[in-house]
């Protein structure tokens, strides 16, 4: 809570503006494409990570797929990983969020102008008709983010179980699939202080259709968890 404060209060002036267009932006998503809307987020991000004094490092760019549509899996540590890589990957990509996550005004904007998809975990099919939509979504050339996790990781840079069902949409729409390894982005809002904090991002090979087609979904998400884990551990 306090880094968010100092987010605010470090940019005061640019703060309502920002606020009043993200509200406006967020309820008339269908007057902007993608790409405008994404380079919105982006632009918000950039000043709070300053305001913040967050510092973010990248590694695997090059590993982004620029010429197929692709899913994102990282690891979850807290509320900051989608801005870490937001602030970090030049392609637009939409993210499936917990459907609690509505509740809170600032970032329910942010997913509306993503055009994100609530999931309740809770509710089985609702969750398949999330999945299904994702995979339409991505066959129609958009790009996605899910945390295959489910829930965040509340010790540190350890991970959790990956589900296998977070894979589906992946087979379904026949694409990419990019493991992301995030380190201490538990930090930004975790720690509860206002020093200086770097986190890394990592985008690690994309895994190919043809490569994990003849996997079980619980197999590429073990395989997806362990080359995250592997990655964390390097540092």
């Amino acid at each position: 809570m306090k880094r968010i404060i100092l987010m605010f209060l470090r940019n005061f002036f640019y703060s309502p503006i920002m606020l009043t267009k993200l509200h406006y932006y967020a309820n008339h998503t269908d007057r902007y494409d993608k790409d405008f809307l994404y380079a919105y987020i982006r632009d918000i991000t950039f000043h709070a990570l300053k305001g913040g004094k967050v510092f973010v490092n990248v590694e695997g760019v090059e590993n982004i797929p620029t010429d197929q549509n692709f899913i994102f899996f990282p690891n979850h540590q807290g509320f900051f990983d989608v801005l870490s890589i937001v602030s970090v990957c030049p392609t637009p990509f939409s993210v499936v969020y917990k459907k609690e996550l509505k509740n809170i005004p600032f970032l329910h904007s942010i997913f509306k102008c993503l055009k994100a998809r609530a999931i309740d975990r809770e509710d089985i099919r609702q969750s398949l008709t999330v999945i299904n939509g994702m995979a339409d979504d991505v066959k129609n050339g958009s790009n996605y983010l899910i945390f295959a996790e489910g829930t965040r990781s509340r010790n540190e840079n350890e991970l959790l179980t990956f589900k296998g069902g977070s894979f589906k949409a992946a087979y379904k729409a026949r694409c990419q699939v990019v493991p992301v390894a995030l380190i201490d982005t538990y930090k930004v809002f975790d720690i509860g202080d206002t020093k200086p904090v770097t986190v890394k991002v990592k985008f690690l090979p994309p895994i190919s259709y043809e490569e994990y087609n003849s996997m079980k979904s619980v197999e590429l998400a073990q395989r997806v968890h362990d080359e995250i884990d592997s990655a964390i551990k390097e540092g």
